[in-house]
């Protein structure tokens, strides 16, 4: 940027963006003292560099507020753990399900943990059964990420949440058509 220039000969782009042309840097960094702006050098592997006439400021401060824009709409992805036991009841897993729904929706993953203690670690198979029931459960709003897994004594398996499709409008799913009428073996007429 302007005296730190070192370069013998420089192509220079003006304020608005058109070429001037190949210049000492002196001569380009007088130019731009004249508009009360700054040389900057924008390609130093050119031959020859490429420098602009610019306000530097006013360019930091736009890029700094593109950036804070850009992380404005960065959505970030946190894992929620809900622990389960194998011996839970019908009423906390439905509540249990109901936090990973609700985590899923809300664009989480969701990490679901059996520990087992002492005696339980033989009776595994139990803990696999709520895992792939919790794995039905969801499956309209959660996608398996791990498959469920053995860690020491814990059993875990990790839920993503389904992408929405952004391009057209969703349609809700038709609802099921009713059965006919069972006939009671009485004669059908035609």
């Amino acid at each position: 940027m302007n005296e730190r220039i070192r370069a013998r000969e420089i192509r220079v782009i003006g304020d608005e963006g058109e070429q001037i042309g190949v210049m000492p840097p002196f001569e380009a960094l007088k130019m731009a003292r004249e508009r009360n702006l700054d040389l900057v050098e924008i390609s130093p592997t050119a031959q020859p560099p490429v420098c602009r006439i610019m306000d530097y400021g006013k360019f930091l401060y736009q890029n700094e507020k593109r950036e804070r824009e850009a992380k404005k709409k960065q959505k970030t992805i946190t894992v929620k753990e809900v622990k389960f036991r194998i011996n839970v009841d019908d009423h906390d897993y439905e509540t249990k399900k109901n936090h990973v729904l609700r985590f899923l929706d809300e664009g989480d993953k969701v990490k679901a943990t059996i520990f087992f203690r002492g005696r339980e670690m033989t009776r595994q198979s139990l803990g696999r059964q709520i895992l792939e029931r919790l794995i039905k459960d969801v499956a309209q709003r959660g996608l398996v990420e791990f498959r469920p897994r053995q860690e020491g004594n814990t059993l875990h398996l990790i839920l993503a949440p389904v992408k929405k499709e952004t391009g057209g409008k969703e349609k809700p799913p038709a609802p099921p058509k009713p059965a006919p009428p069972a006939s009671r073996g009485g004669a059908q007429t035609a």
